[in-house]
Formats: structure tokens, C-alpha cells, sequence
């Protein structure tokens, strides 16, 4: 078995890496202290905003989550497949508006008090009672008032509606602790106490945390799941440059690097000790567009900006990828790979840009970035070189990801570009169209500021309809509105790019999230 020696970690990398903007007097090795050998350290751009399990969202937050929490049934396999989580089994009825699932009579949480009906219906009633975080999975599906406990160890959803998805969702709303929560409700529904503490029964617990550095994972005494690895604990350890993601895993300082560019894997490229996973997956690249705060609101405005994006510059830069057609992943049901799209068009930029308020430019927009993520950089610079024939400029802000967040609660904050990649947490496009272009989802990073009503109309038949034909149609027409209207540049699809050490095993690729890595499975 192999394994990494804490003691120099904690002085190579910890203590070396200034992309993290720590003193030193912040990684004393006692922080590994009685936590074990086999501690597996994941490196990661992206800073977890908060542990809530019905209002976090990202990447961070979904690897935290599905490592202290568990929902009902958990996605496995390529492509995925609903497997037991919290239940151990479940019934459907024939027309699809009735799901029963009995739990797994071992299940606890890590308080070690039993998990129950109560708690799920606790958890769905509250995830829709805040409406934020992964709550838009089920809106208009699941009524508060549907969601029942049969006895202790049954629970009974009947739906507003059939939804094809159902199973392929509940992976995301995961099922909290009512009693604790109740019991530190503090007047915002737990909300402040959620935050900042874990109420969850999933196979590891918080053990430490300091924000921008590292989350340290200790595998809970209370895990009850079967199938499980070696790990005793997991470091989720903030590293901002990528690049300096790729040296410690050459050096074996980390286990796992998960926001590597195309560039990091050519190098890895017969590294000894490093094996690359380089997948496809539905995972869009986007940047949207402020519509409806600033110059953005204009849409020959962005139009203007849509045909003049230099888009193979983009996809030179990318790597691994190809070009979007238009707001759907290539692929996934009722894509339509004939849809006219924006490409580079100066002469179309210049006719929209006439149009504005500001016909000879002469601005300046604001676009930021994931501080770190060296891809969106690029991109940036791109963006920036593009504009210039249209004689605007561009000011390029990098952002922590929490930050990033905050500026998408109002238009007057939303900046006038805001990249994004969306990864599916399912294989059906109601995922992206509905998260990344309904207007529930606005003050949410996903879908910022966008709405039109027609558009909602849309999303909301193709989510309901259980006719995959009927729905092929539906989402033809989402297409060709979202085109017309113009919220974001779409971009381009990357294959999912993780680099991991040999010593990692168990590691089975799933296209959903597949940088929130499950650890459970996993041994050194």
C-alpha cells in the first residue's frame, strides 16, 4: 500500500505554497495528529462557500456534501445509475407520479441517532421552503405537501407531475438531521447554524477547516455504509494555480488534482506515478452576459459581443474540447447540432454595436474570473482582444469563487461578463436549461439575472413531458429562443481533465460532477 509521509507534506507543500497566501504558522503538524495514514488530499482551485446542504452549490460544496451527507439514492456507473444510499430500496408506481423508498434500517447520522422518515421529509420540505441551492431540481415536481412518512423507515413522494429525472436528481437534496436542526432553528430556519456546521450522515465528518487553505474530512465512527475504502480522512486543500496543482502531483504531494488545464495533462503525459482521466462528460463552458443591468441589457449589445468573440482563439486555448452549439451539450436529448449559432462575425458585430446606445464604442465592460483557474484567464484575454474591434475595453477582475457568488444576488453587483462552466448532475437537459436559464434560478450563480417568461414556459413543458419525442420539440424551441435572445456567449464543451496519483484505487469515472469526488469508495 502506499501512502504519502504526512510529516514532509505538511512542510513541501503545505507550508511552500504561496498560491494559498499562507503563513506558515497556519499548517502545524499536529493537524494530522491521531487522524491516521491514509489521508487522501485533493487539490482545488475553488473554496467551499458554506456547508448547508439545501443552499450551497459549486463544485466545492458538492464534493463536501456528498462526503457528510447522504441523500436518498446516490448515481453510479457510465452512464449513471440510481444505486441505495439512505434507502436501500424503493417502488415506483405505473404512472410515474408515485415513489416509495424504505431506508436502510442502519443508517445514522453522526450524532449516531437513527436517520428516519422524518428527517426526509424535514430536509425536502425545507430545501423547498428556502428555495436556493439544488431546490430548483424539484420545483413544481415535488410539493411540500407531498412528501409523507409512511412509518419510521418509508417515505412516500406523490408528485405535482411525472418527471423522468426524478431518481436522477435526489442524488442533490440531501437529508439533514432534524432534530439538530430544529434544535438550532435560530430564527432562519437553521440557516446560520448549517452554514457553519454539519448535520449530516454521510461516511466523513468536518474536522478542520480554514478558509482559502484546506477542509479536512475525518472518516465519521458512526459510518454506517458498506463497500467502502481504506481512507481515514480526505483534504480538500485550496491551490490556486493549476500549474502548481500539476508539480505537487508529479511530486506526490497530492493524491488528486481536479482543475488541471489541457496543457498540465500533455505534461503529465507518461509522468511516473500519474494517471490521467480525460473523459467526455456534459459539461458546458459559458459566459454570461448581464442582461439586465449596464450595457448588457442592450441585446445588440450583446450581440455585438457574441459576433465578436474570436471563437476558434477559444477552442485553440481549450484543448480537449469543441465548440458549443448553442446553450445545450452536444448529445444530450433534443440537442439540435443544426442550430445557427454566433461565430466570429465583425461585420454583423459592427451593425449590432450601431444600434446601442454606444454605436463607436468607447467603453469599458467588467468581466471576472475564478482567481486561479488559469482557462478562465485565457478566455478573458480572448474577450479582451476581441473587443477591441469594436473599440471597447475590458476590465478582467479575478474573484475567489465565494466572492464570485456573492456578485450574482443582484443585477446592480452581476458583472457584465461572468464565465461558467456547468457540469450536468444528470444526463437530461432539463439540467442545464432550467438551472442555467430559468428564472428562479436568478440571484443563484447558475442563472445570475436572466428571464423571459417564454423561455420559462418552455423549460417548465420539457421538464414535466415524459414523451421523449414531444420533448425533442420542446427543447428545439427552448434553442432557437435562447439564440435569438442572447444571455450568454456559448462557449465551448471540455472533456473532464483529472489527474491522480497510482496510489489512488477504486476510482470508477462517473460523467455527473465528477470533480466533487466521492471518497468513500476510495483506499490508498
Amino acid at each position: 500500500m502506499s501512502t504519502i509521509d504526512l510529516k514532509t507534506l505538511s512542510r513541501r507543500s503545505f507550508l511552500a505554497l504561496s498560491g494559498a497566501g499562507l503563513a506558515a504558522a497556519s499548517f502545524p503538524q499536529q493537524i494530522f495528529a491521531q487522524s491516521g495514514r491514509n489521508i487522501l488530499i485533493i487539490a482545488s482551485t475553488q473554496d467551499i462557500p458554506n456547508y448547508d446542504p439545501h443552499t450551497a452549490t459549486g463544485y466545492s460544496a458538492s464534493f463536501f456534501l456528498r462526503n457528510t451527507y447522504e441523500p436518498l439514492v446516490r448515481v453510479a456507473g457510465n452512464p449513471p445509475e440510481p444505486v441505495p444510499a439512505l434507502a436501500d430500496s424503493w417502488e415506483v408506481s405505473a404512472d410515474g407520479k408515485t415513489y416509495t423508498f424504505m431506508l436502510n434500517p442502519a443508517a445514522v447520522f453522526h450524532d449516531g441517532s437513527p436517520v428516519t422518515a422524518e428527517d426526509v421529509v424535514f430536509s425536502y420540505q425545507r430545501a423547498l421552503r428556502l428555495a436556493r441551492g439544488n431546490s430548483w431540481m424539484i420545483r413544481g415536481i415535488v410539493e411540500p405537501e407531498g412528501v409523507t412518512a409512511v412509518d419510521a423507515h418509508t417515505v412516500r413522494f406523490d408528485l405535482a407531475t411525472p418527471f423522468a429525472a426524478f431518481l436522477q436528481v435526489i442524488p442533490w437534496i440531501f437529508i439533514a438531521s432534524k432534530a439538530i436542526a430544529e434544535a438550532n432553528e435560530g430564527g432562519d430556519d437553521s440557516t446560520t447554524y448549517l452554514q457553519a456546521n454539519v448535520a449530516g450522515s454521510g461516511p466523513f465528518k468536518l474536522r478542520r477547516a480554514e478558509a482559502g487553505a484546506l477542509y479536512q474530512l475525518q472518516r465519521a465512527d458512526t459510518a454506517w455504509q458498506t463497500g467502502g475504502g481504506n481512507l481515514d480522512g480526505v483534504i480538500w486543500q485550496i491551490v490556486r494555480e493549476s500549474s502548481t496543482q500539476r508539480l505537487m502531483l508529479q511530486r506526490g504531494e497530492v493524491h488528486i488534482s481536479v482543475d488541471l488545464t489541457s496543457e498540465d495533462m500533455d505534461a503529465l503525459d507518461g509522468a511516473p506515478g500519474v494517471v490521467r482521466v480525460i473523459e467526455p462528460e456534459y459539461r458546458t463552458f459559458s459566459i454570461k452576459m448581464n442582461t439586465e443591468q449596464g450595457p448588457m441589457a442592450d441585446i445588440n449589445m450583446r450581440k455585438a459581443v457574441a459576433y465578436a468573440m474570436n471563437y476558434q482563439a477559444m477552442l485553440d486555448a481549450s484543448g480537449y474540447a469543441e465548440l458549443m452549439t448553442g446553450p445545450l451539450p452536444n448529445g444530450i436529448l433534443g440537442h439540435n447540432p443544426e442550430l445557427e449559432v454566433y461565430r466570429t462575425n465583425l461585420d454583423l458585430a459592427r451593425e449590432h454595436l450601431a444600434m446601442t446606445d454606444t454605436p463607436e464604442g468607447g467603453i469599458t465592460l467588467r468581466m471576472v474570473h475564478v482567481n486561479g483557474l488559469e482557462q478562465q484567464r485565457r478566455w478573458a484575454l480572448i474577450m479582451l482582444d476581441s473587443l477591441q474591434a469594436l473599440n471597447i475595453q475590458l476590465d478582467i477582475t479575478p474573484m475567489n469563487w465565494p466572492d464570485m457568488v456573492a456578485a450574482c444576488q443582484s443585477p446592480e453587483t452581476f458583472p457584465d461578463l461572468f464565465p461558467v462552466y456547468q457540469t450536468a448532475n444528470y444526463g437530461d437537459p432539463d439540467n442545464i436549461a432550467y438551472a442555467a436559464y430559468h428564472s428562479s434560478r436568478n440571484g443563484g450563480w447558475q442563472n445570475a439575472v436572466y428571464h423571459n417568461p417564454e423561455a420559462d414556459a418552455l423549460i417548465e413543458a420539457g421538464r414535466t413531458e415524459i414523451d421523449p419525442a414531444r420533448r425533442v420539440e420542446i427543447y428545439g424551441q427552448l434553442q432557437e429562443l435562447l439564440v435569438a435572445d442572447c444571455p450568454d456567449i456559448f462557449g465551448v464543451l471540455e472533456k473532464r481533465r483529472l489527474g491522480m496519483r497510482d496510489a489512488v484505487q477504486g476510482f470508477a469515472f462517473t460523467p455527473v460532477a465528477s470533480n466533487a469526488i466521492e471518497a468513500w469508495p476510495l483506499s490508498l
